[in-house]
């Protein structure tokens, strides 16, 4: 089906039946990522499905056109790439960058507290949450934990599915001015969900052993969150909205990692998986990382090392590359081109008055571009038109997004990575509402439109 042309709000579809698919299979990925690291295990799923093997940091790496490889570090961010024919110093790199991460409530190092005959998980607020939003939702219990294992600790993941644990709300005969005033709370009084009753002992460690299967007493350590049991799912009259938590920036993750397998089946022949394939000019890359909504300053986040840390190995360790380290690095920097990928700000119907008046991006209209003069985001008029073009050859036009003059702006991974990695940078999302909510709201046929533009950045 040819694409709508953008007058009044009709949506721009480029084909029903696979913009469907990939909006169900987002739901999917999303439904099996309640944490960081189990969107990195999803993620490493889909990737060995389609033929990618892993690398180790710490192993020594022997390099040929056509690998399709990734690495992960610290369990929750991951790396991949397919390496072109050609030397990365002479073509660039195509890279794309989002982040697996979600606000959330976390729990604490000695997450058992309680009052009152109530059993209660002690937990903090990670990223900028709307708070609000997560009371009164029935939650599960996610994380990873480090077990004693024969040869030395090990990391295991662990998913509690089932409404374990709830913040129940004041009711409103106590409350009295809470539909006026809203919700006010305290992040350390007002938030420890309520798990259960009864004062006997019991302890964090030996729920999430028994849900893992493993002793309790095995347990050394845990990154434990919590997150909303309800499924995602596609909604509306004509289920043009997909409602779901963690879209941001799930939703970029699952574009980038599916226009990077996509893009790998143009190059495949029949009866061929990617390692064996023919193999693409330049090298490609996907960076997912964590930590982006508490600043990125990790060891995993976007302002460490790994994506300069692999760039220099694939410049250098190409068998077509010179010898001069230093510059095969340099030249493949400024060749390159990073599309930072973050849900962006769809044009909210009861609050237009937020948006800037020629910038009000619609949900189901196209990725949107997202600039800032003061380099919130990494977009020149360079980086931009190259975006730009990439939907164009998709069939479709992007939208634009600046933030009020009188307002500040929010931040991505975008100009951290310019900095970090040195490659020219544009930053695009798909247009939502709910941002940072337990439950958020996309474009059931936006998610397709931004597979087809990275597609294109690949290819």
């Amino acid at each position: 089906m040819s694409a709508h042309a953008n007058p009044g709000s009709a949506p721009v579809i480029l084909d029903r039946d696979r913009a469907r698919a990939r909006a169900e299979d987002l739901l999917s990925y999303v439904d099996a990522s309640p944490m960081p690291h189990h969107a990195v295990a999803e993620t490493e799923r889909r990737l060995r499905a389609a033929g990618y093997q892993e690398l180790r940091e710490d192993a020594a790496w022997d390099l040929a056109p056509g690998d399709a490889r990734y690495v992960i570090r610290g369990g929750s961010t991951i790396l991949a790439f397919r390496l072109g024919t050609e030397a990365p110093s002479e073509t660039g790199v195509r890279a794309v960058g989002a982040h697996v991460d979600s606000p959330n409530l976390r729990v604490k190092p000695v997450g058992e507290t309680g009052r009152f005959g109530y059993r209660q998980l002690a937990v903090s607020m990670y990223g900028g949450a709307i708070v609000a939003s997560w009371t009164d939702r029935d939650l599960g219990l996610a994380g990873r934990l480090i077990v004693q294992g024969s040869n030395g600790p090990e990391s295991r993941l662990v998913t509690i599915r089932r409404p374990i644990a709830r913040v129940p709300n004041l009711a409103i005969h106590l409350n009295r001015d809470v539909n006026k005033e809203g919700l006010r709370v305290n992040l350390q009084h007002h938030l420890p969900p309520v798990i259960g009753l009864g004062d006997s002992d019991w302890s964090v460690r030996r729920i999430v052993a028994d849900a893992a299967g493993v002793d309790a007493g095995d347990v050394l350590d845990y990154d434990l969150g919590l997150f909303d049991v309800t499924p995602s799912t596609l909604g509306g009259l004509d289920e043009d909205f997909v409602f779901a938590p963690r879209l941001d920036n799930l939703g970029s993750s699952h574009a980038a990692l599916t226009a990077l397998l996509a893009a790998g089946e143009g190059n495949t022949p029949p009866e061929s998986t990617p390692p064996e394939s023919t193999p693409p000019e330049s090298t490609w890359i996907v960076a997912l990382y964590d930590h982006e909504e508490c600043g990125s300053s990790s060891a995993q986040g976007a302002a460490g090392t790994l994506m300069r840390d692999v760039v220099a190995r694939l410049a250098s360790g190409h068998p077509a590359a010179g010898s001069n380290a230093a510059e095969e690095l340099t030249r493949t920097t400024v060749r390159s081109l990073l599309i930072s990928a973050d849900m962006a700000h769809a044009v909210h119907p009861s609050h237009p008055e937020v948006h800037e008046p020629a910038h009000m991006p619609r949900m189901n209209r196209g990725p949107v571009i997202k600039r800032n003069v003061n380099q919130r985001y990494a977009t020149d008029a360079d980086t931009g038109s190259q975006f730009a073009l990439l939907c164009r050859a998709a069939g479709f036009e992007p939208q634009q997004f600046v933030i009020r003059s009188d307002m500040g702006c929010g931040s991505t991974i975008g100009p951290i990575s310019a900095s970090r990695v040195g490659f020219p940078t544009v930053d695009v999302g798909n247009p939502m509402l709910s941002m940072h909510s337990v439950r958020e709201m996309a474009g059931t046929w936006d998610h397709d439109l931004m597979i087809e533009a990275l597609i294109r950045h690949f290819s």
